[in-house]
């Protein structure tokens, strides 16, 4: 039989949204997704994908945020008429964990819940009131739940094992590329730059990084030409004075827009050297436990990653001896970096990284469907043979 999946999204328009919906398909599961809108809809026109519009929110707005929630919770019942009793139900992120309760309850029966939290917001990590708040009604809602599922080791580790009060088994799920069909990727190859032409950095995905933003455009403006900033996908524009102007003042930093993933990956990480594997949008914090996409995008289409030795992606970095580690960021450390790069070293660590076994980086068919098993057997009514998983196992993602 077909799984049956109800994912509630946070954001129709985050292509992790996308890639999850696919892995979901891959393994052979059918989705319906409900979600907010903030920047359009990356499933409208995805075959097969039923997508319901919850109503819209914005970045950085937590209070327009809980007022949606409460909204779309008062209409749930309008908006998943003619849904598909669902064997289980995603809710991406904790604003859509308060509607899954719902979105159950209408089902009647027993719908298995998973909660997939793949960022620690600041505020859930708050020692104050807000934070004691957040933190009840992530436990008070999460009772039902029966898995939880992250992205990196350290968000277990340093939140929900040691601050969150939930008492789930965890399924952690990299942020993998999706590899679609049978095609595979092909080995990457070493691009020097030609004569003349510049290094290049690639920071692609999820641009919400400030201080990133404001260290590259000095870093490339120490450069004078030698090395080249490439920002594509999707700015998180409430985190920015102004950020089409920033880019458009800074020297040898350009901004070539959104990119469809996994399809255009590897054409625009062909174009770099360098990935930007660094990220201080919350500092100290979320920053220094996640693993990012454009890590593992990067790695496998060749480009060398540029971390911090101090963050979780610093430590995956150095234990497989594959790219840039940095103590500090700040443009003279990349003025220094750069200015001593040589053909020599940069083939140097694409060789390293090269020699990394792909499936570090991707998530095929048999991992997708491995996944969908995993949620079947949270199922009793699904009588299917589902392979024995600890209570904290790993999928490909």
């Amino acid at each position: 039989m077909t799984l049956q999946v109800l994912y509630l999204a946070h954001d129709l328009a985050d292509p992790a949204i996308r890639r999850r919906v696919l892995t979901l398909k891959t393994g052979g599961a059918s989705v319906t997704v409900a979600g907010f809108r903030r920047a359009g809809n990356l499933l409208g026109q995805e075959e097969g994908v039923r997508s319901i519009d919850l109503g819209s929110t914005q970045d950085g707005q937590f209070s327009q945020r809980i007022k949606a929630v409460i909204a779309a919770r008062m209409q749930l019942q309008k908006r998943l008429v003619g849904v598909p009793m669902p064997d289980v139900i995603i809710a991406r992120n904790l604003e859509m964990l308060v509607l899954a309760e719902g979105a159950a309850s209408l089902f009647g029966g027993d719908v298995p819940v998973v909660y997939e939290c793949l960022d620690i917001h600041r505020l859930l990590l708050d020692e104050g009131v807000k934070g004691r708040v957040l933190r009840a009604v992530q436990r008070h809602f999460a009772k039902s739940a029966r898995l939880l599922i992250t992205s990196s080791p350290a968000f277990v580790e340093n939140f929900f094992k040691s601050k969150s009060g939930l008492d789930l088994p965890v399924l952690l799920l990299e942020n993998k590329v999706l590899q679609l069909g049978e095609a595979s990727v092909a080995k990457p190859e070493p691009r020097l730059p030609n004569q003349g032409e510049p290094w290049k950095i690639g920071w692609f995905g999820a641009i919400r990084c400030r201080k990133s933003l404001d260290i590259l455009s000095a870093f490339a403006e120490k450069m004078n030409g030698g090395v080249e900033v490439i920002i594509r996908g999707r700015p998180a524009y409430s985190e920015f004075a102004d950020f089409d102007a920033q880019v458009k003042n800074a020297p040898f930093v350009r901004f070539e827009g959104p990119y469809r993933n996994p399809e255009d990956l590897a054409e625009i990480y062909n174009e770099v050297q360098f990935t930007w594997a660094i990220d201080f949008f919350e500092e100290g914090l979320n920053s220094e436990w996640l693993l990012p996409n454009r890590l593992y995008e990067g790695g496998l289409h060749g480009a060398v990653p540029i971390a911090l030795s101090r963050t979780e992606t610093g430590r995956f970095v150095a234990q497989r001896d594959i790219g840039v580690l940095l103590e500090t960021a700040t443009a003279a450390d990349l003025e220094t970096l750069f200015s001593g790069m040589t053909d020599a070293l940069y083939l140097d660590r694409f060789a390293r990284l090269s020699a990394v076994d792909r499936s570090q980086w991707v998530t095929d068919a048999d991992d997708c469907r491995a996944l969908v098993d995993r949620l079947a057997g949270l199922n009793r009514n699904i009588s299917l043979a589902v392979p024995s998983v600890p209570a904290v196992s790993t999928v490909q993602s």
